[in-house]
């Protein structure tokens, strides 16, 4: 199905995204399909959709130069049916993939639906494959990442179908070259406020010691904008606090391959651009200050060689990664990607018949009520269906409770939401 033949029509393409990371992952998975094929972008309204500025600067680094539009979920139901797409890339977070799963699985002679995860996907999590359970192809981007996610699916007796495919966004070339130290931030890693002052006073230390050069706190989203998570201290807002800061010390936003243009070197705790870094050839550190912990989401750089403190980067000692972690951490070789093979047989299959209806893996307590919920939370305002509200009503009570107790139960202040 990759080449189509003269004559034949084109496969349809359509990549349903949300949030500001999923844009950038569902656009540069789209944009690796055939050219021939139809393509296409849309935005499902939810809480975290972009704003105009964050969607342009997904898009500007994700090689898709298709075209984009956006939709309600009722909408997008009636344009699935009108326009009859063969394959659908669910490019969102998981409780909306959830919603829209089982929302388009009831469409007659349904599409091959494609789901995965937009970036650093270790540790393994059984939420993200709970979410997923009705896609046909969960991509994942490392060896690795096959590996865990399969032990996590088969200990539950799970039947995902996991598929490799390079992190579409990755560009393997040269960095332009420059002076910036690049720090990306992350909205929930690390968490606490007194973690990220840390980061901040790095960042100063680094700046005041090297006046040459500029010190780029790299931002997701301005003041106002959603991000896929939460961010309850923003690295500008602590800015702001403090009395004096660097005149080299800047805050900017963007597409990320802007700023790796002018790096001489990039900083993180854990995000997936340290991958993009690795693939320009811009050496790096990534802060061990506050230890390795799946909740840093930083155990994958074990045996990497990049982890470093504080003074490794105010003293700009860089590093780029050891050559045998390269393989089974995002660097594995073209051949061995096969999700277009595996999306290949399930378009040949439905070409010659309806695909199978893969089920949905949660319970059916709670019945129309309880899916209503589910769908008031993973899209909020944006779902203005009657029986949302009555959900709404009744749900959120009970929800507090049972996260109540829960908290009481595992004794912590706080619970760490992954990027599921």
């Amino acid at each position: 199905m990759s080449d189509s033949g003269r004559g034949e029509p084109r496969v349809k393409a359509l990549a349903l995204v949300d949030t500001d990371s999923y844009v950038k992952w569902g656009a540069a998975l789209l944009a690796q399909l055939p050219a021939e094929w139809s393509r296409e972008i849309a935005v499902v309204a939810t809480p975290g959709a972009p704003s105009a500025s964050q969607l342009s600067a997904a898009l500007a680094g994700s090689g898709f130069d298709g075209a984009s539009r956006q939709f309600t979920l009722d909408a997008l139901h009636e344009r699935v049916l009108l326009e009859r797409p063969d394959v659908i890339i669910v490019a969102m977070r998981g409780p909306a993939a959830s919603v829209v799963l089982r929302v388009l699985s009831a469409v007659p002679n349904r599409p091959v639906f494609v789901s995965g995860l937009p970036g650093i996907s270790i540790p393994a999590t059984w939420k993200a494959l709970f979410y997923r359970s009705q896609a046909d192809l969960m991509v994942l981007h490392s060896k690795r990442e096959i590996r865990e996610f399969a032990v996590v699916a088969g200990k539950r007796g799970w039947t995902h179908r996991l598929v490799l495919a390079t992190l579409p966004f990755i560009e393997r070339r040269p960095a332009a070259g420059g002076g910036d130290i690049v720090f990306a931030v992350q909205s929930i890693v690390p968490l606490l406020r007194p973690e990220r002052e840390r980061v901040l006073d790095i960042l100063i230390d680094t700046a005041r010691r090297n006046p040459d050069h500029r010190v780029v706190i790299k931002v997701r989203a301005v003041t106002g904008e959603q991000q896929t998570h939460d961010e309850e201290h923003s690295y500008p807002d602590l800015l702001a606090q403090r009395s004096s800061a660097p005149h080299n010390l800047v805050v900017a936003s963007g597409p990320m391959s802007a700023a790796l243009d002018g790096a001489l070197g990039f900083v993180t705790v854990s995000s997936t651009a340290s991958i993009e870094a690795i693939a320009r050839d811009v050496p790096l550190v990534v802060l061990d200050e506050f230890g390795v912990s799946d909740e840093l989401i930083n155990p994958v750089f074990l045996g990497s060689g990049l982890f470093g403190d504080g003074e490794a980067v105010a003293s700009l000692s860089f590093s780029r990664p050891d050559p045998g972690w390269l393989d089974d951490n995002y660097f594995h070789g073209a051949e061995d990607d096969d999700w277009m093979r595996a999306l290949d047989e399930l378009l040949e299959q439905r070409a010659s018949g309806p695909l199978p209806h893969r089920p949905s893996l949660r319970g059916t307590i709670g019945g129309l009520l309880r899916r209503a919920w589910e769908r008031k939370q993973a899209f909020g305002e944006h779902d203005r269906s009657a029986l949302g509200a009555v959900a709404l009503v009744v749900g959120t009570p009970a929800r507090t409770a049972v996260l109540a107790v829960r908290r009481l139960s595992r004794g912590r202040p706080h619970t760490w939401v992954s990027k599921n």
